[in-house]
């Protein structure tokens, strides 16, 4: 009889030849636990999808208690259905602006899409601008404003009417003009290794934006929902955009994804053509059953505030010759090394030593540090602990 991990080689997509191939048959909190028992520290929260940890008991609790009522019933935006209803009163009330319309999808590339779809429709335009070094996601529209041509390179022609232009390039914003429906941004570049916006550079795109009535379009899919110690991290620079798009944390490890706007600028999706934007699973109720009890402990608990004591923690605490540097936003963070080799050495050795890190698409000599915001100071010690034994011996070799 085959065993598990060869039936998964055999039958599951791959996207690499080198998969990390952990059987895992149990997650809590911050450890995830293999078939063997050995346990790891997730110090990446599934890519800055677990900010509360794995299972946390109050997002478990709204997952049974849903599935008591109903599963999916009908496509978006048909059926009046609690989950949704409370999750997106509860997202507009947090934000405190005119992001009071959510439209919610199943990931962050679909809420990419959707939003470029929104963008074209209300200005008429059909220019979008994006930035080099960005990550929006896989699919067709998401790939055209991807910075990476690695990754688009195979699978041209893209979609056509894209410009990309470098962030904080101040001189670069002159790419902006009449044409341009919107301008897709990170809040902080994650895939290309935690490049934050310098001082005055989302204001300045924001201000060009709105001289030539271009919409702004922010990505916080990986940002989002406390990781960089405010609820989003364009609120460390902005008042609001114009579109907010949010995916991985939301839904507290449940598959969800959401576009916000006005309901001035929401409300074109609804005529000429009616149904303007459709999805059969986006806004499941189950997930966002457990997004709404993710969000409520995020605003109720002091996750968030203590993100900057946590991130200031593993900085005193790695310190390295091998590091050049340490990047970071709140609790995303870099460690630079000088080249990708080292880096996958690191790697290695941390996951030998029961640690699991990654690197970024775009900044392969850079290690990431994303664990769930619930991390303990304990914890943390001991995870630096385990990442220098770790980088003394790949830096040993």
């Amino acid at each position: 009889m085959l065993t598990h991990r060869q039936l998964f080689l055999q039958h599951v997509a791959q996207t690499s030849n080198f998969p990390l191939g952990l059987e895992i048959v149990e997650a809590e909190g911050v450890y995830l636990y293999e078939k063997s028992g050995k346990s790891y520290m997730d110090l990446i929260a599934g890519i800055s999808v677990s900010n509360l940890g794995h299972r946390h008991p109050r997002v478990v609790e709204a997952i049974k208690k849903q599935t008591d009522h109903y599963l999916h019933l009908m496509v978006y935006g048909e059926y009046i259905q609690n989950p949704q209803v409370l999750l997106a009163k509860r997202l507009s009330d947090a934000l405190q602006n005119k992001l009071d319309a959510v439209y919610f999808v199943n990931s962050g590339s679909e809420a990419t899409e959707g939003a470029i779809k929104l963008a074209k429709r209300y200005t008429g335009r059909s220019e979008i601008v994006s930035f080099k070094q960005a990550y929006h996601g896989s699919t067709q529209g998401a790939l055209s404003v991807m910075g990476s041509e690695v990754f688009r390179q195979a699978f041209r022609p893209l979609i056509p009417g894209h410009r990309q232009i470098r962030f904080n390039h101040l001189e670069d914003l002159s790419a902006i003009t009449g044409n341009t429906a919107a301008v897709i941004v990170e809040a902080v570049q994650g895939e290309a290794g935690v490049i934050l916006p310098e001082d005055g550079f989302l204001e300045s795109l924001q201000s060009k934006c709105h001289d030539h009535g271009a919409l702004l379009i922010l990505d916080e899919a990986q940002t989002g929902f406390g990781r960089t110690g405010r609820l989003f991290a364009y609120q460390h620079y902005l008042d609001q955009p114009d579109i907010l798009l949010m995916a991985k944390a939301m839904g507290g490890g449940m598959p969800l994804g959401a576009f916000m706007a006005s309901r001035e600028i929401m409300s074109c999706l609804t005529h000429d053509p009616v149904l303007g934007h459709i999805t059969t699973f986006g806004g499941h109720p189950v997930c966002c059953a457990a997004a709404l009890a993710h969000l409520d402990v995020l605003l109720e608990e002091e996750w968030i505030q203590r993100v900057p004591a946590k991130a200031e923690l593993f900085r005193e605490n790695l310190r390295h010759p091998a590091i050049l540097d340490i990047r970071n936003a709140g609790l995303l963070m870099a460690l630079v090394f000088e080249d990708p080799s080292l880096n996958q050495q690191v790697i290695q050795h941390c996951l030998a030593g029961g640690l699991i890190t990654d690197w970024f698409l775009f900044a392969d000599n850079c290690l990431r540090i994303a664990p769930p915001l619930i991390v303990s100071e304990e914890e943390i010690q001991t995870a630096c602990g385990i990442l220098l034994k770790s980088i003394e011996q790949a830096y040993a070799h």
